[in-house]
């Protein structure tokens, strides 16, 4: 889509979740994020402004060109989604999946706690970056191969 109408389209390649803070997240076929919650039964979700994170599939790759093998969940993303540059975004961008599903970005990057394992091992993670925290202003079932369109 054309940039001047500051409408950007990708695809959704991965949804992931975790039980538990600090550790991987597992990809898993769909998810739900729930309003003003996040996803469900994600360990992060909660009532604050980080409730669902979003890595692009080109931070995953400039990672594995560190020489680093990564998969799809393992910065802790929730969505992992391919033709957008999700860290050029800015606050305030609406993300819409299907038509159904709106969140907000909150958050460009974050601060890394303790530096994550792929930190330790390579001496640097892409996720304190480029990966992007939104809170979920309209819940839905969200899974790999839906579209997600941002407005700005």
């Amino acid at each position: 889509m054309s940039t001047r109408e500051n409408k950007l389209e990708g695809k959704i390649l991965s949804v992931n979740i975790s039980k538990v803070k600090g550790v991987k997240k597992t990809p898993v076929e769909e998810i739900e994020l729930i309003e003003n919650y996040g996803v469900k039964d994600d360990a992060h979700a909660g009532n604050w402004h980080r409730q669902v994170s979003m890595l692009s599939l080109s931070s995953i790759e400039k990672a594995r060109s560190w020489g680093i093998e990564v998969n799809y969940g393992d910065f802790a993303e929730n969505i992992t989604v391919d033709g957008v540059d999700v860290y050029r975004l800015s606050v305030g961008t609406k993300a819409y999946i299907n038509d159904l599903v709106e969140l907000e970005v909150t958050q460009i990057g974050k601060e890394c706690h303790d530096r994550c394992a792929i930190a330790k091992t390579v001496g640097k993670c892409v996720m304190p970056t480029e990966g992007i925290f939104l809170r979920v202003l309209r819940g839905g079932k969200v899974k790999a191969g839906d579209r997600v369109l941002f407005i700005r």
